[in-house]
């Protein structure tokens, strides 16, 4: 059967990985090329020579035979030795190189033996791991000795108290002597990554239980003068921390000489520490107030234990015990006020006076629940699998038969990975036994059956055309800390709190409960604290070398046989993955491939179901409300509030010192546009599937299968073909491939989100939201949301229906006709009157979508509209349009937002009025505006004789000029707004190629002359934001803002870094250029800061938007500048979006910033440290942010009346 003939292309595996066993020694590869290329005269007669070439080829293969024996013993994958038929010399001649290769063998041998008998002596039982450090301090190692000596009397416990005694006080000067460190230098990267590996490695120890080996990897480190300076503060206090919990004293003071005696100085979380040890042990209460009295003369007061560490409940217990043992008048902090919201723009949001009705669910309170303990069950699982919606294939004999080849290759590729997980465990645990923080404790972090089961799952996805070794070892690095940290919530009993804390939670949102009006964060931390200590993420270098691990440890283990089709007993078997070298965008990317007999099994198998993350699924029961960084979204999953590249800190470390009150208005928007609960639109998604199962449409947004994909016309070159013809027909092939894959990319991800609709068809989601560095909200989920394209929006609508009442039906009407895009520049009266004209064919598309006259696929957005025909129809044949319950959204879009922003900023009469921030009868079109100002100035230039202006007549309209005009506001240069010109240019079939250059430069010089006419306000604030950014970057800081919310803001361009994890079948190197220990990209920093801070004032309209329709009980979503909710419920929203639109503007919001920026960069002690011509950067920065750009004379209030502001 052709479906067992997978032998084609695995014998010549040649690129096969080869990298599991030990390279082969230089010795070792000579030996055969030597033998091959060496060339002896001889004088022999030709029956002597043909001995010796007999005997020559004899003594060959035994070598190459060896060859095979110990490349198979080595673990490397195996290679055929095709069988030569020889004469063998007489048996009573011995051969040079058998006597040879059987020294080796002994030698081999009793190597082996040596490093088995090293294995036994080294299994976990038997290490032996140190405890006792040698300090280098005189003094320390003084108090050491003395407590060694000690009076017989005395017992260990009261030796180790006074010890500690010794060790807390605080040495002088020449005391000190060589203890204190010298002043930090910037950290260069390599120390960094190195400092991060070794603080993850301590952490995943002391989760793991492995504490005595911490302790002896830190012990050998801090032994050594050199490596000494790489452990940090929090690396001592990590270990700590861990023998704190164990009650482990001695150790704990060890730990706590080691600091001192590395020059470092105790902070809080070193005290903390001490003080539960002693509060687990019971100490005498004069040690207890020796440390406390120290502590407070370092600056800490004993209430910061309580206020300022987050502490878990065994841990502060025993804080508390300690601190009352010493002081018994002393009380823990009470939890303080939940403090509110100074913002004056969210005065109203967060008043407890006037009228608020916020919405509640449409589900009541059990059903919720049972909502919730679904989700938990699906998070717990870690991964969702779900039915494909490809079409089924016909079952056939071959196909049962690679179902059950597949089903069997996995059951002996889970043992074997299991039994090479084990080895390098083991491995492992002897190099950590030896002092180094080798990956042993993350391997220990998840029992290996998971382990197991997470190489099992991304060798089931990875694509045919393989992932570069760069992703995928990110990929599993991150899998394996998702998992952990929801491990970790089950350990510490959080579920179970959980649990009862959410059942409390969902009163406040059940259709059937009666509870005070809350915000829903503000009701949740009503409920008493639950969060629990946050887990801090790796660094991308921990990420990379624990993923590379697993990544070269599944090709080691998974290995097929080279013929499927071959009897059992007689198997050679050849890995399943292998290593090549690729080049993409001109660099040199490692890539791991699926060998193609494994492609071919898989795709024959055509195995039904897709597995997906959990945090890549909606979820099943209301996200939780966000209430702080770390708290807020899914259940157990861990979430980011603001999502960054993995290995980010600085958006980390703003948010942290940001006063909590100062987030509420993010935190509450985020929680708001989560609460919103969804439905697929059952009736749509049969159509779409049943087009997806055929053949696709492009035009309809449907991706074709990857059959369809166009193939070059001619497969072979004709005898003879020349060159050009040649070249030509690899120009085509390469077109083809291109167009393959991106087919193939396209279908996959219609794949995910139409598998993704059809699991949740019958269900209620929602969709948990964070935010970017700028403020902007997303969807977590990546696959299904409301983000996405016509498609991906068609496909939802809201689980809860609300009467269209008096007015609906016309804005469902004037929805549908917006959607089509056929009477952008009519009145909404004019579009109403057109939608009830095309009734006829709005019905029809409803009725007959797919065998009618077709009308709604001719829409810009086709299948909203059509989801809006379905919803028009139902409304008008219904007995009582008013009553109608609708579930669909309705859109009001922002005309051109960024330029509504810059308008408004800088009182910009004329550029407001073409952007419809005043009132008007018609609504008006910048990018036709801008058009007809460009093609004034190419009549004026044709006159004068200029080609180029000449050739474009006629050619220019509203669709070539649009995306420049839409991207100038967010930061497009000129050359980027060239080739937006030129690709629509290119799209035009009668416009001559041969000027499409020098047209596109031309046109974009005019786009950018017109906008500075009818933006001059607008190009001033551009210029101001751009010089600004500029000066502060050169400087040596990146640029950093507050939003009007006070979402802190710092943008993460930085000059970029290399760093490499070496090791192992391939050194990955990353580019780091994200963190603030970098200096800034100061290119990047001038270009970004206009158009980040445009959408950071857009993402506080949004929010300001989200708050109000949420105290006024609307259904309200958005996506960016695009706001959506029930269409009875659209003049309200109208009205809501207009007045906070105002409201924001109306503060002095570039004053602010100017104010912000002066203080944060021109202050004396930011310029501290600069030199001169910094010092000169920073006059010349106050000199900016002192001359304002002039502002107009625009009234904002007009904005209230504008109608088609937002529509």
């Amino acid at each position: 059967m052709s479906a067992l003939r997978w032998t084609r292309g695995a014998a010549g595996l040649g690129r096969v990985l080869r990298s599991h066993g030990p390279h082969r020694p230089a010795s070792e590869e000579g030996t055969l090329g030597g033998l091959c290329s060496s060339r002896r005269s001889s004088a022999a007669s030709p029956r002597e020579q043909d001995v010796q070439r007999e005997w020559g080829h004899a003594e060959l293969l035994e070598v190459l035979e060896a060859r095979v024996r110990q490349l198979r013993a080595e673990g490397t994958p195996e290679m055929r030795v095709k069988e030569v038929q020889v004469d063998r010399p007489p048996q009573g001649r011995s051969s040079r190189w058998a006597q040879k290769l059987e020294a080796e063998r002994e030698v081999k041998q009793r190597r082996q033996e040596e490093f088995d008998q090293k294995k036994r002596a080294h299994t976990p039982e038997s290490w032996t791991l140190r405890k006792e450090p040698r300090i280098w301090s005189k003094k320390l190692a003084g108090y050491l000795q003395q407590s060694k000596k000690a009076v017989p009397k005395s017992s260990e416990e009261e030796q180790l108290a006074r010890l500690l005694q010794a060790a807390l006080v605080k040495f002088s000067y020449r005391e000190a002597g060589t203890l204190t460190r010298k002043k930090a230098k910037a950290v260069d990267t390599h120390t960094l990554v190195l400092q991060q590996k070794f603080l993850a490695f301590f952490e995943c120890c002391v989760c793991t239980g492995q504490l005595p080996l911490a302790h002896h990897v830190l012990v050998t480190h801090h032994n050594n003068r050199d490596k000494q300076q790489v452990l940090t503060l929090d690396m001592y206090n990590t270990v700590m921390l861990g023998w704190a919990r164990k009650g482990s004293f001695r150790e704990l003071v060890y730990v706590f000489i080691m600091l001192k005696d590395a020059g470092l100085s105790p902070d809080l979380c070193s005290y903390a520490a001490v003080l539960q040890c002693m509060g687990r042990r019971d100490q005498d209460a004069h040690t207890i107030q020796r440390c406390l009295k120290q502590m407070i003369e370092e600056g800490f007061q004993p209430q910061l234990l309580f206020t300022d560490l987050v502490l878990e409940e065994e841990d502060r217990a025993a804080l508390l015990r300690a601190v009352v043992k010493a002081e018994p008048a002393f009380h823990s902090p009470t939890q303080a006020p939940n403090l509110v919201s100074t913002s004056m723009l969210l005065k109203d949001v967060y008043s407890k006076e006037g009228p608020v009705s916020y919405p509640k669910l449409h589900l009541p309170l059990d059903t919720l629940q049972d909502l919730f303990y679904q989700q938990l069950r699906v998070e717990l699982g870690s991964s969702v699998c779900v039915q494909s919606v490809e079409k089924a294939p016909v079952m056939t004999k071959e196909l049962t038969e690679a179902r059950k080849t597949l089903k069997a290759l996995r059951a002996q590729w889970e043992a074997e990975l299991l039994r090479v997980l084990r080895e390098t465990k083991a491995k492992m645990g002897r190099q950590a036994c030896e002092g180094q923080p080798t990956l042993y404790p993350f391997l220990c972090l998840l029992s290996e059956e998971e382990f197991v089961s997470i190489l099992m799952q991304v060798l089931q996805v990875l694509p045919a055309q393989g992932e570069p070794l760069l992703q995928l070892a990110q990929n599993l690095g991150l899998r394996v800390l998702n998992r952990h940290l929801v491990k970790q919530k089950q350990v510490t009993n959080h579920v179970q709190k959980l649990g009862q804390r959410y059942s409390q939670y969902l009163r406040l949102l059940a259709s059937d409960t009666q509870v005070a009006p809350y915000l829903p964060r503000e009701y949740w931390e009503s409920l008493g604290p639950l969060e629990a200590p946050p887990q801090q993420p790796w660094s991308m270098a921990v990420l990379l070398q624990l993923g590379k691990q697993l990544a070269e440890i599944l090709v080691q283990a998974v290995q097929m046989p080279r013929s499927l089709a071959a009897r059992q007993g007689a198997q050679h078997r050849i890995p399943v993955l292998y290593h090549v070298y690729s080049f993409r965008s001109y660099r040199q990317v490692g890539i791991l491939k699926p060998h193609p007999a494994f492609t071919h099994l898989l795709e024959t198998a055509a195995e039904p179901t897709l597995t997906f993350e959990t945090a890549e699924v909606p979820m099943l029961c209301p996200p939780l409300p966000w209430t702080s960084l770390h708290s807020g979204a899914y259940l157990l999953s861990s979430t980011k509030l603001m999502r960054a590249t993995e290995g980010t800190t600085q958006h980390q470390r703003l948010l942290e010192r940001c006063p909590p009150a100062q987030l509420h208005g993010a935190l509450d928007a985020l929680t708001q546009l989560g609460n919103c609960a969804w439905r697929v639109n059952g009736h749509l998604l049969d159509l779409v599937l049943q087009i997806f199962r055929d053949k696709g449409c492009m035009h309809l947004g449907v991706p074709p299968p990857r059959s369809e994909a166009p193939q070059p016309r001619q497969r072979q070159l004709p005898p003879g073909s020349t060159p050009v013809h040649k070249s030509e027909l690899r120009k085509e092939v390469v077109r083809c491939l291109k167009a393959a894959r991106e087919m193939h990319s396209l279908r996959s991800e219609a794949l995910y989100r139409l598998s993704l609709a059809q699991h949740l068809r019958h269900h209620v989601f929602w969709l948990p939201h964070n935010m970017d560095f700028r403020g902007r909200t997303y969807p977590c989920p990546p696959h299904f949301n409301h983000l996405g394209g016509d498609l991906a929006r068609a496909l939802l609508k809201f689980a809860e229906g609300r009467p269209l009442g008096p007015h609906g039906l016309d804005w469902l009407k004037i929805h549908l006709i917006n959607l089509t895009g056929l009477k952008k520049g009519d009145s909404l009266r004019v579009r109403l009157a057109f939608a009830d004209e095309v009734m006829e064919e709005i019905l029809d598309s409803a009725d007959n979508p797919l065998t009618g006259r077709k009308w709604w696929m001719e829409a810009d957005e086709p299948w909203q509209t059509l989801a809006c025909c379905m919803e028009v129809a139902q409304a008008v044949r219904s007995p009582d349009p008013t009553a109608y319950i609708s579930h669909l959204p309705v859109h009001q879009d922002g005309s051109c937002n960024g330029l509504q922003h810059y308008a408004a900023l800088g009182r910009d009469s004329v550029g407001a009025a073409s952007v419809n921030l005043t009132p008007s009868d018609l609504p008006q079109d910048v990018y036709r505006e801008v058009a007809t100002q460009v093609e004034e100035f190419r009549q004026q230039d044709a006159k004068e004789g200029l080609r180029v202006a000449q050739v474009l007549e006629g050619f220019i309209s509203r669709k070539v000029v649009k995306q420049t005009v839409m991207t100038v506001v967010y930061g497009v240069t000129r050359y980027g707004g060239r080739l937006q010109i030129e690709k629509r240019l290119q799209e035009l079939s009668d416009f001559p190629q041969e000027f499409v250059w020098e047209a596109s430069q031309y046109l974009v010089r005019q786009v950018f002359k017109s906008l500075q006419e009818m933006f001059s306000s607008t190009r001033a604030i551009q210029h101001w934001l751009t010089e600004s950014a500029n000066l502060i970057s050169h400087a040596g800081w990146p640029v950093e803002w507050v939003t009007p919310l006070g979402i802190p803001i710092i943008q993460p361009y930085h000059r970029e870094s290399k760093v490499q994890v070496k090791g192992g079948i391939q050194s990955i190197t990353f580019t780091s250029s994200v963190d603030d220990n970098q200096k800034p990209n100061t290119l990047k920093q001038k270009n970004g800061f206009p158009p980040n801070f445009i959408h950071s004032l857009d993402s506080s309209h949004m929010m300001l938007t989200a708050l109000h329709c949420y105290r006024k009980g609307l259904t309200f979503v958005s996506v960016h500048d695009c706001f959506w909710t029930h269409a009875a419920d659209v003049p309200v929203m109208n009205e809501v979006c207009r007045e906070q639109f105002v409201r924001l503007h109306s503060q002095p919001i570039l004053e602010n910033l100017a104010k912000f920026l002066e203080e944060r960069f021109c202050s004396v002690s930011s310029n501290r440290s600069l030199k001169p011509s910094e010092r000169a950067l920073v006059m010349k920065l106050r000199e900016t942010l002192q001359s304002l750009p002039e502002t107009g004379t625009f009234d904002l209030g007009q904005v209230i009346r504008s109608t088609y502001f937002f529509s």
